[in-house]
């Protein structure tokens, strides 16, 4: 009688999770190549990168900073994803994994830390806005981003619109030779809705006006508070979005962490 002979299955590479990290990660990389791109040309365009000292220089927040850091960190991360999955590289989709991991464990602490030290959250933030204010003339960027806030928010300054004390160009102290003194920018200013062209002098000497005629020309309540009403407002849709994105990042590292395996169970039988 013939004897039987056992067949063995030799374990592949899953080409189905390959391919799928492979295009997971593609997006990701053109997205961030994109997003830095923008950073570069914006500071490009403003002369920074001809001149590097005033990346230090400006007092606040340059928003363009934004665009390449999370560029830059999806670049890097959409590549080693890519390339790793693409070349079956287990150093580049160990790097993404643990890379993606620290991400997802930093974005938990912050969502902790904010939620135990919410008064010393509330401080940094008036802290934040404030020095922005002072800011506010010295680049362009930080500018249409304030009045962007202040708008989407119907609000004005930190706490309220004597924030705008700190500002050089608005502060109400004597020797201030502005034309915008004792003012707001116009992002302050409660619009009129059959108003067909923007008025950018609409805060002019309005806090030269008692508390309750302001209220007629300009929005009182401060942007701190006005964000926190909004995120109450709005807790859902954005628990929604930060719980998605962990999903995605768990996801991505799952993924990566079954590549791995896979190609370690082909190379041992190598």
């Amino acid at each position: 009688m013939p004897g039987k002979h056992q067949h063995f299955q030799e374990p592949e590479v899953g080409c189905c999770g390959k391919y799928f990290l492979f295009g997971f990660n593609i997006v990701f990389w053109v997205l961030g190549a994109l997003f830095l791109a923008i950073g570069l040309w914006a500071w490009s365009e403003k002369g920074v990168l001809s001149n590097i000292s005033a990346l230090t220089d400006l007092g606040g927040l340059d928003p363009v900073w934004l665009f390449v850091v999370v560029g830059g960190v999806m670049s890097v991360l959409g590549f080693a994803g890519c390339i790793g999955a693409l070349r079956e590289n287990t150093f580049l989709l160990k790097f993404f994994s643990v890379f993606l991991g620290l991400i997802f464990f930093l974005e938990l602490a912050t969502g902790i830390l904010a939620f135990v030290f919410k008064d010393w959250i509330r401080d940094q933030l008036n802290l934040f806005i404030n020095n922005n204010v002072k800011a506010y003339r010295d680049d362009i960027d930080l500018q249409n981003l304030i009045d962007f806030a202040q708008e989407y928010w119907s609000c004005c300054g930190a706490r309220g619109p004597n924030d705008w004390n700190l500002n050089i160009y608005f502060n109400c102290t004597d020797l201030n030779p502005s034309r915008e003194r004792c003012g707001v920018p116009f992002s302050c200013c409660v619009r009129d809705p059959a108003e067909d062209v923007l008025n950018t002098q609409c805060g002019y000497d309005v806090r030269l006006k008692l508390e309750l005629e302001q209220q007629g020309f300009i929005h009182t309540k401060g942007c701190v508070g006005q964000f926190e009403k909004w995120l109450q407002d709005n807790l859902i849709v954005v628990a929604g979005v930060f719980v998605g994105i962990a999903l995605l990042q768990i996801f991505g590292i799952c993924l990566a962490q079954n590549l791995i395996s896979d190609i370690k169970a082909v190379k041992a039988n190598w």
